[in-house]
């Protein structure tokens, strides 16, 4: 009470400090993200509950707090600060053993930073290394929240709740504008008032994508992967839950499907069907009819979206033009690329950026030898592997339940989005995006690990 009293008097006099100097807008404003900052340090589960919110609706939104960095992984930082802050007044347990998988990625962190002094001191190019390789790690440091934070299957289901109403709030925002314009610039000028920056080299890149969708993930592609890390997530939960959460999985589920038909992601849409015929081998409840209603809603589509009859008339087509140029070209470069840097272009600039002379590779396993060499692309291929092993299920047939959707629905997710992989980068260092991935990954992990733990057959809901 001694220390209160004089706290509140030194706030107080700084409120009336502020009122006085600045605009009362800015005022609210900055004691809106004082509190919101105090709140996240106090609650750290709640921090990471907005990163899902966020991160799933307005992934890039940025700020300036003397660098300009996005809220997202901004956020991400608070959360670890809030950690460290709990487990300095006792409120934390000691940190939960790593698992394989988790020691794997720990690794992969670790031996980065080689090709990050690599890349330094060989790439000739302007652009700052040191700020992407610490953001990389930032956004793939959530795997291991997974166990701190979300350590109960309340907190998880939270979690997952959290996922699909940012997905929903994307949507609801996206397809109306795509729908309204039919370009993927659209929704440009919007962003701009969400906090995007760049907004008009932004449109720049979008005006060449004139009739495919796009949305605050800004390019059609990265738009499509994240629907497919994210929709049979939405699905799983929506078809298991009752109420108002089955509303949401089943309602994102939808919307997030025909948000993927209309970017045009060739990669995404394969591999959702890449995926749903795996779930039919495995004869899980309702994939059957997901399969049909899929077929008959691409056929429907085809018949009255000319845009999507182009993009998958591309998917055959040998003619050397657009994307499929583009990616042919990356692979003839790769080989040269790879004996000029073999420890990799580290993280000073992307692949592909005008100045480098690199062309970039479209796909997520190479990227990593391209950007970490060879050790990294198999410490990636070793963390995948060992991921498997962990969560895949041991029996033929699988029983769909409250109990086992998140895993289920995870783990799917994160097997679309590998399949995506072997067609786009972007779950490679795409920050936000990447963390997202690595949070799904790390919910898949635990909720295996529960099940397992729980249940006499190796995942709860599987019979023989």
């Amino acid at each position: 009470m001694p220390l209160a009293l004089p706290l509140a008097v030194l706030f107080s006099l700084l409120f009336g400090l502020m009122v006085w100097v600045l605009p009362p807008l800015s005022v609210i404003v900055l004691m809106v993200g004082v509190a919101g900052v105090v709140t996240v340090l106090r609650h750290p589960l709640w921090g990471l509950l907005l990163f899902g919110v966020l991160a799933t609706f307005l992934p890039y939104t940025t700020i300036n707090i003397g660098f300009r960095t996005t809220v997202s992984e901004l956020l991400i930082l608070l959360v670890w600060g809030s950690v460290l802050v709990q487990k300095i007044l006792n409120n934390l347990g000691p940190a939960p053993k790593l698992m394989r998988t988790e020691r794997w990625v720990l690794a992969l962190m670790l031996f980065s930073a080689l090709p990050f002094i690599v890349g330094q001191l060989m790439v000739t190019a302007e652009g700052n290394g040191p700020v992407n390789w610490v953001r990389w790690l930032l956004n793939l440091s959530v795997l291991f929240l997974v166990p701190r934070l979300l350590d109960t299957p309340k907190a998880r289901e939270q979690m997952v709740i959290a996922l699909l109403l940012g997905t929903l709030f994307l949507l609801l925002l996206s397809i109306p504008v795509y729908l309204r314009d039919r370009s993927a610039s659209g929704i440009t000028s919007i962003l701009g008032h969400l906090g995007y920056g760049g907004v008009s080299m932004l449109d720049d890149r979008l005006q060449s994508f004139t009739t495919r969708m796009s949305s605050p993930w800004m390019h059609p592609n990265v738009t499509g992967g994240a629907m497919a890390l994210l929709v049979p997530l939405a699905l799983c939960f929506g078809v298991t839950r009752r109420g108002w959460p089955k509303a949401l999985g089943i309602s994102v589920g939808v919307l997030g499907i025909l948000a993927l038909a209309m970017t045009g992601s060739r990669g995404a849409l394969i591999s959702m069907l890449v995926v749903l015929v795996w779930c039919a081998a495995k004869r899980v409840p309702y994939t059957g009819r997901m399969l049909f209603a899929g077929v008959a809603a691409m056929f429907v589509l085809l018949l009255v979206y000319p845009p999507l009859q182009d993009r998958l008339a591309e998917i055959f087509s040998t003619s050397d033009s657009g994307s499929t140029s583009v990616r042919l070209d990356e692979y003839r470069a790769f080989p040269r690329a790879i004996a000029t840097f073999p420890l990799g272009i580290g993280f000073k600039v992307e692949a592909g950026v005008a100045g480098t002379g690199l062309l970039g590779i479209s796909n997520l396993f190479l990227n990593f030898m391209y950007k970490t060499g060879l050790p990294g692309m198999l410490l990636f291929i070793g963390v995948v592997v060992s991921w498997w092993r962990a969560v895949r299920p041991q029996q033929r047939t699988l029983v769909l339940s409250a109990d086992n959707a998140i895993w289920f629905g995870t783990t799917v997710g994160i097997l679309a989005a590998l399949v995506s992989g072997l067609f786009d980068h972007y779950f490679s260092f795409t920050q936000v995006l990447i963390a997202l991935f690595w949070l799904m990954l790390g919910l898949s992990l635990h909720e295996a690990k529960r099940l397992k733990h729980n249940a006499s057959t190796p995942l709860s809901g599987v019979r023989p």
